[in-house]
């Protein structure tokens, strides 16, 4: 293939074919620059009022009628067998079980929110409240591939994964997908931010939260027994062999390709990502408008890491699935929520501030519901849990386009069943890529012969939640 030529007929040299021409080492210039193109920033279907995204990603599946989707009902078949019948659930469940939260109306949009999220009900007036959920399984795995990847069985890229695919990054220094989960890895681990059949590139990178200085938020970030030009030199080398085997396998090696630009990415960390894991370097009483927890920690990094160019950042409540409340729920639904509320308000003010809520799309939810009705154990008992419910759940969004103040779709009277303006996981993606400036049906990877969508052959954007 030639150079291209300027208006003038003059060859242009680009990177590659200046290397090309002068028999340069790719080393010496870095080869995680020359690839870097494959995720370089570019342009979307149509100009997308969405340019970044930060999705707190609730594992376990917190209960819809103790958070946002409130049911008077329930109260008044309190102890008694629901009329609606039975729905498979994953376990034995027995009487309607009101949740012992209060309700109250916020905001000029009168929308109602569970007295566990305070500081989010502030925020109402931002937020599109989808009350209409619909996953297809009661198990927490196929859910975490279908809301994360978009198909519960077979093995898809990821959200974020698409997203960076679609956008590319803008800091070549730092990944563009990052996935943080303070204590270790939620259910079905790095399957969650794979990247699937795309570029390994485009794999979202795992920071273990629970941490506070840098070297331990990042494993190995700083080589203490070698200078940056050691490890260049060190680095040129073994990029070498990786070269010769990519080219001895015609450059079509996937894995090896990624491997490359990893070592590549982990070596230009080093400066950026120190900063944007310093949490030092913010002012004191913003630290406490974020809290000064794990999780007011791990939201106020993935504002910097936003600020810094990073695409997508998903936040995970924690390791296992800690939303996943058979037993107890008052108890462990008021804790947890007590441990998002604060920094999630925090963010939404915060963006908001900074003139960034506009442009940030902040996606919040997890992978399924849980039953209006108790949960029994094997003699019958209840231990004031609540089982699985993929039926009817509740997701919501703010900023990057959504129009605020906004209840779509509904479930039945008991919060049983989506009924009214069904959504599916789909639907969702679907909603998420407009608002990044992508038509989810032209947005394609080919792969064995066929082109692949996030969406599959369904989804339908959300118009009423969109500005």
């Amino acid at each position: 293939m030639n150079p291209p030529m300027n208006s003038t007929g003059q060859h242009i040299l680009d990177r590659r074919h200046f290397l090309r021409r002068c028999g340069m080492g790719l080393g010496a210039l870095g080869l995680g620059e020359v690839l870097s193109a494959e995720g370089a920033a570019s342009q979307p279907h149509f100009p997308g009022t969405a340019k970044r995204v930060i999705h707190f990603f609730l594992n376990g599946g917190p209960s819809q009628v103790d958070t946002f989707d409130p049911k008077p009902a329930l109260q008044t078949h309190a102890g008694r067998e629901l009329p609606r019948g039975k729905f498979r659930t994953e376990r034995k469940t027995g009487a309607a079980f009101p949740s012992p939260f209060e309700f109250k109306a916020h905001g000029q949009s009168g929308i109602e929110v569970s007295s566990i999220f305070p500081r989010v009900a502030e925020h109402v007036d931002e937020i599109a409240v989808i009350r209409s959920m619909k996953a297809k399984l009661p198990n927490h795995e196929p859910s975490l591939m279908l809301m994360n990847c978009g198909d519960a069985i077979l093995s898809r890229p990821s959200v974020g994964s698409w997203v960076t695919y679609g956008l590319g990054t803008e800091n070549a220094n730092l990944p563009s997908f990052i996935a943080m989960s303070p204590g270790g890895y939620p259910i079905k681990g790095a399957q969650n931010w794979q990247a699937g059949f795309l570029p390994g590139t485009f794999q979202g990178t795992f920071i273990d939260s629970k941490h506070e200085q840098v070297e331990q938020l990042i494993e190995h970030i700083r080589n203490s027994g070698q200078s940056l030009g050691g490890q260049r030199a060190q680095l040129d080398f073994l990029q070498g062999l990786n070269r010769g085997h990519l080219a001895a396998r015609g450059g079509r090696d996937d894995q090896l390709r990624a491997r490359i630009q990893s070592f590549e990415l982990a070596y230009r960390m080093q400066m950026d990502a120190t900063d944007a894991f310093d949490l030092d370097r913010e002012p004191a009483y913003l630290r406490d408008l974020y809290g000064r927890g794990i999780h007011g920690r791990q939201t106020l990094i993935a504002r910097r890491l936003l600020e810094r160019g990073v695409r997508y950042v998903q936040l995970w409540h924690g390791a296992g699935q800690p939303w996943d409340n058979h037993d107890k729920i008052e108890e462990n639904h008021r804790k947890l929520a007590g441990e998002l509320d604060q920094p999630v308000g925090a963010l939404l003010t915060d963006l908001k501030q900074r003139g960034m809520l506009e442009d940030t799309l902040v996606i919040f939810g997890g992978e399924f519901g849980r039953t209006p009705t108790v949960e029994l154990n094997g003699s019958g008992k209840s231990k004031l849990g609540r089982d699985h419910n993929p039926y009817g759940f509740t997701v919501w969004m703010a900023g990057g386009g959504v129009k605020g103040g906004t209840v779509y779709g509904a479930t039945d009277e008991f919060g049983f069943e989506a009924v009214e303006n069904v959504a599916e996981a789909h639907d969702l993606h679907a909603t998420v890529l407009h608002l990044l400036g992508f038509d989810h049906e032209k947005f394609t990877y080919r792969y064995a012969g066929r082109d692949f969508r996030l969406t599959d052959v369904a989804g339908e954007v959300i118009r009423e939640v969109v500005l």
